[in-house]
């Protein structure tokens, strides 16, 4: 077969050595990353006898699925509820405080000539590289001096403060906003203000859902703060109340006595998948802004 050039065209095989290899190397790792899953899905489907004699990824019933849901209800008289609610009320109002503050920073930063403002990005950046488990220790003084310590507070306005989400929206009012479509509004007489709702906002509608994507799963998994900062069971988020079901529980911690509630691994794998399955949920409706607010600030305007 020949081109219109009189060129012999040539056949391009669809698999060949390399590609092979790469798809090899892609299953190995899709396989590595999924057969975990799967078999969290599939734990509490089983009994506890169940789990550890029958093959990993059999399916046992959705019976036993209730059965292990009720036994985590007994845990402390249903106190995983309070725990499911302390973590929605603590992320959703983290969220709305760490969206609202870091775009306002971030459109400040970027489209006017704030005092200070590369210090102001400079100690962002160096936010950003400090361990979370380095500001501990200060956050706890703070807190408990303005006497918030055991409190919903103490949980919500640390996890608001995310440099990340700051830097994120000066990237993206720096390369993604119309600077003409700005003077000319200036030119109109619009307030800064003005320019920040009714022109900035409406355009960054990727940015507002990437930001909260990222603000709602470090808020939804975060562990040490609440750990630290919380005293009471009843005021646990989710992540620290199944930490102290595991670390409570005689069946799944042998060295702790107490009581013998019937909790062990498919009890503990359906916590997971509580614990987990919000964080899907939000991915799934979320993914259409994530994709464009990562691409949006790669081609600057």
């Amino acid at each position: 077969m020949t081109t219109t050039t009189g060129r012999p065209r040539t056949r391009r095989r669809f698999w060949t050595p390399g590609r092979a290899i790469r798809g090899l190397v892609l299953a190995g790792f899709g396989v590595y990353c999924a057969v975990p899953l799967v078999w969290l899905m599939l734990a509490p489907t089983k009994s506890d006898a169940e789990l550890v004699n029958d093959a990993p990824l059999s399916f046992g019933s959705f019976a036993n699925i209730g059965r292990a849901w009720d036994n985590l209800a007994q845990y402390s008289d249903g106190v995983i509820y309070d725990w499911l609610l302390n973590s929605t009320l603590y992320t959703l109002a983290s969220v709305a405080i760490t969206v609202t503050t870091s775009l306002l920073a971030g459109y400040a930063l970027a489209t006017t000539r704030v005092p200070g403002r590369q210090l102001v990005l400079v100690l962002t950046l160096v936010a950003m590289i400090v361990p979370p488990t380095a500001l501990v220790l200060p956050m706890f003084l703070e807190i408990n001096a303005l006497n918030l310590t055991n409190t919903a507070w103490s949980v919500i306005l640390p996890a608001s403060f995310y440099p990340f989400a700051v830097y994120l929206s000066f990237i993206y009012f720096s390369t993604s906003m119309p600077k003409e479509l700005m003077e000319a509004a200036r030119l109109d007489g619009c307030s800064e203000l003005g320019l920040f709702t009714r022109i900035a906002l409406p355009l960054a509608k990727p940015l507002v859902g990437l930001v909260a994507f990222f603000a709602f799963v470090a808020s939804w998994t975060n562990y040490l703060l609440p750990y630290v900062m919380l005293s009471q069971e009843d005021k646990y988020n989710l992540p620290v109340g199944l930490a102290a079901i595991v670390s409570g529980t005689p069946a799944l911690n042998p060295s702790q006595g107490g009581s013998f509630l019937p909790i062990h691994r498919p009890e503990a794998a359906l916590a997971g998948i509580v614990a987990v399955l919000p964080i899907a949920i939000v991915f799934l409706f979320a993914q259409r802004y994530l994709v464009r607010g990562i691409l949006a600030g790669s081609v600057k305007s």
